[in-house]
Formats: structure tokens, sequence, C-alpha cells
């Protein structure tokens, strides 16, 4: 893996940088027309370098960021036009394999937090082994108000990080927190001061970077014990959610900017 890099292959004014230092790789998400949301060109780019990684030895950890000061405002909406089962669960599976990468790959993952962390940014940051968040960091699910589950992951990672009943108000309320809230119950593992999270979350990669790998490559695995299981439980449910109306009134509703009014169907 070259010492920097930046996407290629991606839309004008989307791009995932890569940038090399020691065993450590920082993946940097750049998409500021819509707060680095998480398309699927950048989460099929993030899976590629994370995929080629897993053989080689010299990269011993990750870092997980956002430019411009917001880690990741969630999907990119206006990209989100399903139109059939199969494309549904197809768009799953490739976001799966990104989740999987992070989760049950045998690389540390560090996700540094600032701005809003937002949607399929939550899910992403969660499915990182640990969080530093800056105290100006957001936090939201918020997959309720365009008609969808939570998905990547986060109805397994978020209760194994704060509980079932707090990942209940997150899930089902659309509870924002702050960085500090989510420190204190353990949706975080360290709140910095603003403009920090990048660089204390390289401290914390280059020190997983020196421990031993296979220990961690199978604690790593331990945690994610039962994945799996539950990212194909999600793959069919959100497949069947694409094709509601209630989603495409909740898509219709935000790209408008009005509230949705559900229906049930």
């Amino acid at each position: 893996m070259s010492q920097a890099a930046s996407s290629t292959g991606m839309p004008e004014g989307m791009s995932l940088g890569v940038a090399r230092d020691g065993g450590v790789v920082t993946l940097t998400i750049d998409f500021p027309a819509r707060r680095n949301a998480l398309a699927v060109p950048l989460r099929a780019r993030m899976a590629e370098v994370l995929e080629e990684a897993q053989g080689d030895p010299s990269v011993r950890a990750f870092v997980v960021t956002g430019a411009a000061g917001n880690f990741c405002s969630g999907a990119d909406i206006s990209g989100m036009d399903v139109r059939d089962a199969m494309s549904g669960a197809e768009r799953m599976r490739r976001s799966h394999r990104l989740i999987r990468l992070i989760a049950a790959g045998n690389k540390p993952v560090v996700a540094a937090v600032e701005g809003w962390c937002v949607g399929a940014g939550l899910s992403l940051a969660c499915a990182c082994d640990l969080i530093v968040a800056a105290e100006d960091a957001r936090f939201m699910a918020g997959f309720g108000k365009i008609g969808l589950m939570a998905d990547l992951g986060l109805p397994y990672t978020l209760p194994a990080r704060i509980g079932a009943g707090r990942a209940r108000r997150m899930l089902m309320l659309h509870q924002q927190l702050s960085a500090g809230e989510a420190e204190r119950i353990g949706l975080v593992e360290e709140v910095v001061h603003r403009g920090q999270a990048l660089h204390f979350a390289l401290e914390r990669a280059r020190f997983l970077a020196a421990q031993a790998p296979a220990p961690m490559a199978l604690t790593k695995a331990m945690f994610a014990a039962g994945l799996d299981a539950a990212l194909e439980t999600e793959r069919h449910f959100q497949s069947t959610l694409f094709l509601s109306a209630d989603h495409k009134e909740g898509r219709a509703a935000f790209l408008e900017k009005r509230e949705a009014q559900f229906t049930g169907s």
C-alpha cells in the first residue's frame, strides 16, 4: 500500500483519502456537498482498501475519519433509489462487506469523530473498535425519519456498546447525544478538544499497531461473534423496507425538507 493516495473512479466532488504513517493507514471520507455522506462509491472504495490490507502484515491498524469538521452525515439519501427486492438485497450485501471488514477483519480500527456522526455514519463508527470523539461531536441514528430501520450492523453494534435500553432510545426516539453524554453511556471511549480527534485517534492506532497482531485479530473475532447472523437478518428486513410506501414518503420528505407523513404501508 502506497504512502499516500486518493480514491479514483468516483463521481466528481467525492473522494476517499488514504494516507499511510508507518503501520497505520488513515481513511478520510471527503464528500463536502453532503457533509461526508457515506455514498455507495465511498463504501466500495473503503472496502477495497480494507480488503487489500487484510493480507498485508505491514498494515497494523486503521483510522477512519471525515474531512472538513464532520465525520459522516449518514447515507446519501439522494442516491438511495431502490426499485426492486433484488437490488435492495444487493445494496445491503455490498454495504455489509465494509462492515464485516471493519468489525470482523484482522486489523484494529479507530474512529476519529468531529461534528456530525449520524445514521450510516453512526453505524460506521460503532463498527470500529474504538471511537475518539471531539467535544463538538453529535451522535444520532435517525433511520426511522426516512422509513427505514437502522442498518450497517447498528442493531448489533449499538446495543453491544450502550445496552439494549439505551439503544432503543437512540433507534426509536431519534435521540441525539452530545459527545459528553456519548462518553458517559459508553458509546465513545474518549472525548477530546475540538479539532483533536484525529490526533488522539492516531495515537491510539499507533499503540494498537505495536501490539502482537494475532491476539488483536482473535479478540476482534470474539467480539464479532454473531455479527454475520445479525447482518443476514438485517439484509432481509431492510430490503423489504426499501420498497415500502413509507420509505418513499420519508425519502421525498427529506429531499423536500418537510415532515414525513407515514401511513404504515
